[in-house]
C-alpha cells in the first residue's frame, strides 16, 4: 500500500538518534566513575518537567539547549561532579549535538527521501538539529523545531504549524516517532502517524514496551522496514 501522505516529519530524540547509549558513551569517557546509565536517565527525567516550567510560564521561551543545561547543572552535584569548570560544562552539555542516529536511520531516511520530502519535527533547538544532522550524516530535506513555533509538542502549534509551512492539509502530514503520546497528540489534529519501535531506547537494562496501537496509521520495526512499507 503506498502511503497518501507526501510530507514525512520526524520525532529525533529516540526515534532517530540514540540518545541513552550516546550520552552514556560520552559520561563513560569523560568520567568513568560516574554510573553513566543512571546519569542518562536521570538528565532525560528532567526533560519534560523543564518544558513544563516553559508552557506554565514560569520561564520564558527557553531553548532545549538551555534547559538541558539547566537540568544538568542540577543534576551534577548528586554524581560527584560539582567541581566541573564552565568549559566542562559546556561540552557535556553539547553531547545532545553528538547523538548517534540507530543503525537503520540514515539508510531508512536514505530510501524515504527517494519518495517523500522529510523534515524534524522536534523539541530541540535548531542549532542542536542542524549540528546534529551534519555529524551523523541525516539527510534531511528541511529542519523544523519547536523554536519556529516557540512552543513545545504536544501543544498543536507545532503539528500543525508544520503542515502550515508547507502549506498542505494536516492529512497529508505524517508524524514518525517512537512515543506513543506523540503520535496521539498529532492524530488529535489531523496528522497521520508511524510508531517506530525502540525497544532499547533507554538502555537495555530497560527495555521498553513496544506493543501496537492500532490507532496509527503504520507500525514498523525500524526505519528500513518504514521504507520497505511505504514501497521505497
Amino acid at each position: 500500500m503506498n502511503s497518501p501522505t507526501p510530507i514525512l516529519v520526524f520525532d529525533i530524540f529516540g526515534t532517530v538518534v540514540d540518545w541513552h547509549g550516546s550520552i552514556v558513551r560520552d559520561v563513560q569517557a569523560l568520567y568513568p566513575q560516574v554510573d553513566a546509565d543512571a546519569f542518562a536517565l536521570a538528565w532525560r527525567a528532567g526533560y519534560q518537567p523543564a518544558m513544563q516550567r516553559v508552557r506554565s510560564g514560569e520561564l520564558g521561551w527557553t531553548l532545549i539547549d538551555d534547559l538541558h543545561r539547566l537540568i544538568l547543572d542540577g543534576l551534577l552535584p548528586g554524581f560527584g561532579l560539582a567541581h566541573l569548570s564552565e568549559a566542562e560544562r559546556q561540552h557535556l552539555n553539547r553531547v545532545w549535538h553528538r547523538l548517534n542516529p540507530w543503525p537503520d536511520a540514515v539508510q531508512g531516511l536514505t530510501r524515504l527521501k527517494t519518495r517523500h520530502t522529510l523534515c524534524t519535527l522536534s523539541n530541540g533547538n535548531i542549532g542542536l538539529l542542524t549540528n546534529m544532522a551534519k555529524r551523523a550524516g541525516l539527510p534531511w530535506d528541511c529542519i523544523l523545531s519547536a523554536e519556529v513555533f516557540r512552543a513545545y509538542k504536544p501543544d498543536p502549534a507545532v503539528y500543525l504549524g508544520a503542515a502550515n509551512i508547507f502549506d498542505v492539509p494536516p492529512e497529508q502530514v505524517m508524524l514518525v516517532a517512537a512515543h506513543q503520546d506523540d503520535l496521539a497528540a498529532a492524530r488529535a489534529c489531523g496528522l497521520s502517524t508511524a510508531y517506530i519501535e525502540r525497544p532499547l531506547e533507554f538502555g537495555a537494562g530497560h527495555i521498553k514496551d513496544v506493543s501496537p496501537d492500532p490507532a496509527n496509521t503504520w507500525h514498523a520495526r525500524d526505519l528500513v522496514d518504514l521504507a520497505a512499507q511505504l514501497g521505497c
